[in-house]
């Protein structure tokens, strides 16, 4: 296979218009079983890059294994989106006011960036009222108030939480060092748009930290066990909350077997609880719009029995390209081929 700057990255969705090849979407696929050994790759299932926002329910953590859920009273939804990159709906914002409320905080304690939200309904109709932008209309707020929950909580500093020498930021490291089975020193830290500690690790390590989520009887520790299995609960029973209903999350989510989550830059983690297998995929140009062909393309080839969840990726990641006029001009091929490490093939 050809070497490029992308290392051993392979194609994964092609798009053509008017018959004519015009993208090609490279990328790579790590698939684990429960025993964290790569079952399932395409391209270089121990490529390493950043987790972005599919880092959050593991960021949630701590929140959790300091039963903050029940000391604070924050309701099941306002508990949820502490895992989200929420699009800043009205429900989200009631939420995440209220978790504000709760903590006797104001919006100046986050060190995001006042935006306007990324639904772009709510931002037109706030932008034709005349509204400002704010805080909690990021969609990294609510894992903001998480980690200003738990400083709070453990008498830390609110002031530079966000730093990843923080105490609150060092514990988070420590667990998804834990739940992805490597050292906490090796894991590389960026920073991200908000201004969060982002972990920079292979596929084959995130695909393991989400496993963990599907099968928590992996995990040891029974406090981390008890939060993750509540992390994974909530993102299951509270999908809207974790984005909106026309992307990815929520429609993955609804299925009560799986427990997913995407990031900026192309990366998208997923896990089987019936299955007890976990995927990790990145695309390499960083596009977000292959998402839902990729997974129904891998639930597929390892012969998942939900067809339903199969479709909801179809309809939501439609592959007939529509232009303005909402006429059909080309389509999105999925073509990549899932390697069963170990021989055979996916799905047998």
């Amino acid at each position: 296979m050809e070497t490029h700057i992308f290392g051993n990255a392979e194609p994964l969705v092609m798009e053509y218009r008017g018959g004519c090849l015009e993208n090609v979407h490279y990328g790579h696929v790590c698939g684990v079983d429960r025993e964290g050994n790569i079952v399932y790759a395409a391209g270089d299932p121990e490529w390493t890059t950043f987790m972005r926002s599919a880092a959050k329910p593991f960021q949630a953590l701590p929140f959790f294994m300091e039963r903050l859920d029940e000391r604070l009273g924050f309701t099941p939804e306002e508990q949820t989106i502490l895992m989200a990159s929420h699009r800043a709906l009205p429900y989200h914002v009631d939420a995440l006011e209220g978790m504000l409320g709760k903590l006797g905080l104001s919006e100046e304690a986050l060190v995001c960036k006042p935006t306007y939200p990324l639904d772009e309904n709510a931002r037109d109709r706030l932008v034709e009222a005349g509204k400002p932008k704010r805080r909690i209309y990021h969609n990294c707020s609510g894992k903001h108030l998480g980690v200003l929950a738990y400083s709070q909580a453990k008498g830390l500093s609110l002031s530079g939480y966000e730093a990843a020498d923080h105490p609150a930021q060092a514990r988070i490291i420590g667990v998804m060092a834990q739940l992805a089975g490597c050292r906490a020193e090796d894991i590389r830290i960026g920073t991200d748009g908000c201004g969060f500690p982002v972990f920079g690790m292979p596929l084959r390590n995130m695909a393991l930290a989400f496993l963990k989520l599907a099968c928590p009887d992996r995990i040891a520790d029974e406090a981390l066990r008890s939060a993750a299995i509540k992390v994974a609960s909530l993102m299951n029973s509270y999908p809207a909350m974790i984005s909106a209903d026309y992307l990815i999350c929520p429609n993955l989510l609804e299925d009560a077997n799986i427990v997913a989550k995407g990031g900026a830059k192309g990366i998208y983690c997923f896990s089987l609880k019936e299955e007890e297998l976990a995927f990790a995929l990145k695309v390499a140009d960083g596009s977000e719009e292959e998402w839902p062909l990729i997974v129904a393309s891998i639930l597929e080839q390892i012969g998942y029995r939900n067809k339903e969840t199969i479709e909801r990726m179809y309809r939501i990641g439609n592959p007939r390209i529509r232009n303005d006029n909402d006429l059909v001009v080309g389509e999105n091929r999925s073509v990549f081929k899932l390697r069963k490490v170990g021989g055979g093939e996916a799905g047998l």
